[in-house]
């Protein structure tokens, strides 16, 4: 409710008594709300919503042929192959644009802070997407924007394959470095965690 709500409450009847009402409507309240409606549609439609078949890399660029464009113009760009960057995507985020990881629980039942601020596509975290940005020079890039997610996986891969030798066909070993960064990598921070490794493996 706004500021105003108390003098314009929803249902008022500055609505219901104007010229030209019917059944408590007036012409332009319909009008409004027809407006309403088709905006709220268009913002739906805006929305990228997952691939029908995620796990099947060939119906995804037949559904999303801009997918494989920007797939292609990372893998140009950074030398990671569209396969690699393709399956770090999939385990991130199963290609909803606007993951977050899932709140931790207070008590067990109350919804409570989210364990990171990991984002997007790629679930990249707001100060590593800000590194990315600022080094590519791409300061418009959006985390729930594909084309600028899998240049981001790109970057990144390449900056794992520069600072600790992991090559770029490496699907495994690049996932490890994503997850636990180049550094924690080379620690072996992965070790411990079996079901960092499954993921990988996946």
């Amino acid at each position: 409710m706004g500021p105003n709500s108390a003098n314009q409450p929803p249902g008022s009847t500055r609505c219901q008594n104007s010229p030209g009402c019917t059944r408590g409507r007036s012409p332009s309240c319909g009008h409004a709300l027809g407006v309403l409606v088709i905006l709220v549609a268009l913002a739906s439609g805006c929305a990228t919503s997952p691939p029908d078949d995620p796990e099947n890399i060939c119906a995804i660029f037949k559904e999303k042929r801009s997918w494989r464009k920007a797939a292609q113009r990372s893998e140009k760009r950074w030398g990671t192959p569209v396969h690699v960057q393709m399956a770090i995507i999939f385990q991130e985020s199963a290609f909803e644009h606007d993951a977050r990881p899932p709140r931790d629980k207070l008590l067990g039942i109350i919804p409570w802070k989210r364990p990171s601020d990991a984002y997007g596509y790629a679930q990249a975290l707001d100060s590593t997407w800000q590194a990315y940005r600022d080094q590519t020079g791409r300061r418009g890039a959006d985390r729930d924007k594909f084309s600028d997610a899998i240049d981001f996986v790109g970057w990144y891969t390449d900056m794992s394959q520069r600072s600790v030798g992991i090559s770029k066909w490496d699907p495994y070993n690049q996932y490890l470095a994503y997850h636990e960064g180049p550094g924690g990598w080379k620690r072996g921070t992965w070790r411990s965690k079996g079901w960092l490794q499954d993921t990988a493996r996946a």
